[in-house]
């Protein structure tokens, strides 16, 4: 090779590492695979298999669990929608929101694209509109009440609720609770790798969104042994939020523990629901 085509080379590498890099970081938020590990029939609860489109026609899944007892869903106190984290897919985050129904709650469970049956591949700009997508379906079924949502989201997916309702698709939804997600892309790409975060954009992070969601009730949950998106991430979207707004801190709950760990019992579900049935008796004012 002659000098000066080394020298090409070694330009259009020095360009093309960026990009690389940046892919590199982007992918550390997704971790999904395509195995079904069980149904919500496991625990003796009726669902039913859905599909619906993403904004670009993206085939995506889900499970509609209806309350526990209602032979017509619309009769139930409300319906979450569930975010889920960045692993694996809806059949195992699935759990998280299990008892629900039988707090008389009707549950949306979802895939974005590329995790479980749901079709493409994820990243930030088509997993914020699958997330718009999801709660869009569900305020259009007929089996459900649209004046009564709510949104649920967990780590990656508190992230993406947060987005979602904060840039605007908040018909009929009476709150929104947030269990360990982080502050931005970028603060926690750079918190486990210094530097990092330089490489990922901030389009669709919890930090841009979080404080147009009032006057949504939101509640914050997050462990304060969470080794995974570390306490300081809910402690400064608290800070930036408007009212009303609330923070539960649980005091030794390591990553999305406070809704699962047996050695919590059921303290924090509680709390969840006592958060929404709150926001149902109060009137959200026009913001």
């Amino acid at each position: 090779m002659t000098a000066p085509a080394r020298r090409r080379w070694w330009k259009l590498a020095l360009c093309a590492l960026p990009l690389f890099l940046a892919g590199c970081v982007q992918s550390m938020f997704y971790y999904p695979d395509r195995v079904r590990y069980e149904t919500p029939d496991a625990l003796g609860l009726r669902y039913e298999s859905v599909q619906f489109q993403s904004t670009d026609g993206t085939l995506l899944t889900g499970w509609f669990i209806p309350a526990v007892g209602r032979q017509n869903p619309k009769e139930a106190k409300g319906t979450v929608v569930h975010f889920h984290g960045n692993a694996q897919n809806m059949s195992t985050h699935w759990r998280f929101v299990a008892w629900l129904p039988r707090q008389d709650y009707n549950v949306f469970v979802f895939d974005y694209r590329g995790y479980g049956e749901s079709e493409g591949k994820p990243e930030p700009k088509g997993v914020f509109e699958d997330s718009n997508a999801a709660l869009n379906h569900v305020r259009s079924r007929g089996d459900v009440d649209a004046e009564r949502l709510f949104v649920f989201g967990q780590s990656l997916g508190g992230t993406n609720a947060i987005a979602v309702v904060g840039s605007g698709n908040r018909a009929g939804v009476k709150a929104a609770a947030i269990e360990s997600t982080f502050y931005s892309y970028s603060s926690i790409a750079h918190d486990k790798l210094t530097g990092a975060g330089l490489l990922v954009g901030d389009d669709y992070a919890a930090s841009k969104y979080v404080a147009a969601m009032a006057p949504i009730p939101l509640l914050l949950i997050h462990g304060t042994a969470d080794a995974v998106i570390p306490l300081a991430h809910s402690q400064r979207l608290l800070s930036v939020a408007r009212e009303p707004k609330r923070l539960i801190e649980v005091r030794g709950a390591g990553h999305l523990e406070p809704m699962a760990a047996a050695r919590f019992g059921t303290t924090y579900q509680q709390a969840l629901t006592d958060f929404f049935d709150a926001s149902m008796r109060q009137r959200t004012p026009t913001p």
